[in-house]
């Protein structure tokens, strides 16, 4: 792309068209539940903590839950 993003209005279509080929490629990939695993080792791991402090930072700077998500608790 050029050094200088065009204005694209209301969005981005092209970052939007890009992620939503990359995350399709990756689900396509087969490595989903390899990732998956990963994912669980690290919040049962020492690295538990990092993770639970970086969730914080985010959620410290968000506006707040969409109240039309109703999110289930984990299941282990």
């Amino acid at each position: 792309m050029n050094d200088k993003q065009r204005n694209e209005g209301e969005g981005n279509r092209t970052a939007a068209r890009a992620y939503n080929q990359a995350t399709e490629k990756f689900a396509k990939s087969g490595r989903v539940k390899q990732q998956a695993e990963k994912a669980k080792a690290a919040i049962d791991s020492a690295e538990k903590a990092e993770l639970d402090r970086a969730e914080r930072v985010g959620r410290s700077k968000a506006k707040g839950e969409d109240p039309a998500i109703k999110r289930k608790p984990a299941t282990r």
